[in-house]
């Protein structure tokens, strides 16, 4: 089996070096590489020529990629996707589950007040919770739901069984989660066909019961009518890793918004995101050395 030459950069880290070693394969300049993994945005990414078959990007959502049009037909791109599911995965569940639980309400406050929390608390057990997008990272979510007692009703571009859930949907009925399910997690990519899926009549058909959870990309979710929805109390609350506009302004109605949790795109956190992205550098080096399909590939068709 020939040892793939591996080019990290334009930066790079002791794990992925020791990841393409693990994978089987050399790290090399970048003149000498069939292969590259990507350390850094699509700013980054070095003219590549011809012997560059492979190209590893270290995110999981590659929609700043695609616009970039960096993107070339010319070779094989591989993105993160799944890498991180784990991480994010854990991240959606503890906010949901802040949400439901009344705890960024009681984060807020400044003086003991068990009162206040007692029209705002609820339990996920007997729930059901709709998950759109159920790739690797909402897949990861269904097990952790099923152990609180919720049932699952699964999303995905084709409506394949989901393990765990109950049902899975195509997304061509994604507009009927909104009234069948009592909380929505976001988990899809980034496309011309997810941008502003969720708006007023979906949020109006979550109800006042609902919370809404976004780990996926903020352009998926009118942040207007999201706002109007949180101050008029159509749904109980909303979760947000991710925001649009994205950083969220400093005054941005959603940071004082009462039933509205926002973290600054932290449910995979800097800490894990490299020895997780090490992990996939590891295998598809293997992969590429043995002629395997790699894990990953991006549909440039799709833009995902």
């Amino acid at each position: 089996m020939p040892t793939p030459a591996v080019h990290i950069g334009p930066g790079n880290d002791p794990l992925l070096t020791e990841a393409v070693e693990r994978g089987g394969g050399e790290v090399v300049a970048l003149a000498d590489a069939e292969a590259l993994v990507v350390v850094g945005g699509h700013g980054d990414l070095p003219e590549l020529h011809d012997g560059i078959r492979w190209v590893q990007l270290p995110s999981a959502g590659i929609e700043s990629w695609v616009e970039a049009g960096v993107l070339d037909a010319g070779r094989t791109w591989t993105s993160a996707t799944g890498a991180y599911s784990s991480s994010v995965a854990e991240g959606a569940v503890a906010l949901l589950l802040a949400g439901v639980r009344g705890i960024g309400r009681a984060a807020r406050a400044t003086s003991w007040d068990n009162e206040a929390l007692d029209g705002v608390q609820s339990t996920l057990r007997g729930s059901t919770i709709a998950i759109v997008g159920a790739g690797g990272i909402g897949r990861a979510m269904v097990p952790a739901f099923l152990g609180l007692g919720a049932r699952v009703l699964a999303v995905t571009r084709r409506g394949l069984p989901v393990e765990g859930a109950y049902e899975t949907w195509a997304a061509d009925r994604v507009g009927e989660v909104f009234a069948e399910a009592d909380h929505v997690v976001l988990a899809a990519p980034a496309t011309s066909e997810t941008k502003a899926l969720v708006g007023a009549a979906e949020l109006a058909a979550l109800g006042p019961r609902g919370w809404l959870v976004n780990i996926a990309r903020g352009s998926l979710v009118d942040t207007g009518a999201l706002v109007e929805a949180l101050r008029d109390g159509t749904i109980a609350g909303a979760a947000l890793d991710v925001t649009d506009p994205e950083p969220l302004p400093d005054g941005h109605p959603l940071w004082s918004a009462p039933n509205a949790i926002v973290t600054p795109h932290s449910t995979n956190p800097s800490t894990l995101r490299v020895p997780l992205l090490a992990e996939r550098v590891t295998e598809n080096v293997r992969r590429f050395a043995a002629g395997e399909e790699l894990l990953g590939l991006v549909d440039l068709s799709r833009g995902y």
